[in-house]
């Protein structure tokens, strides 16, 4: 991790970096963390713009970029 990178933490929102057809995810979804399971593995609420949950699996760090909203 280079120093501009941050660890993933709880209630983040970070972005799904591959597809994961089985669980009706694309690359790209927006997702929030809603409970850190172990050192970098987090489990990830996906809802709909209604606020409906259609997926939350866990997650490996890998498998996510933490999205910013302004600069550092």
């Amino acid at each position: 991790m280079n120093n501009m990178e941050e660890e993933i933490e709880l209630l983040d929102v970070v972005v799904l970096t591959k597809p994961m057809p089985d669980l009706g995810l694309r690359k790209g979804a927006l997702g929030t963390v809603v409970e850190v399971l172990d050192k970098d593995i987090f489990l990830v609420e996906f809802a709909d713009t209604n606020g409906i949950t259609y997926a939350m699996p866990a997650l490996a760090a890998a498998e996510l970029m933490k999205v910013y909203y302004q600069s550092a």
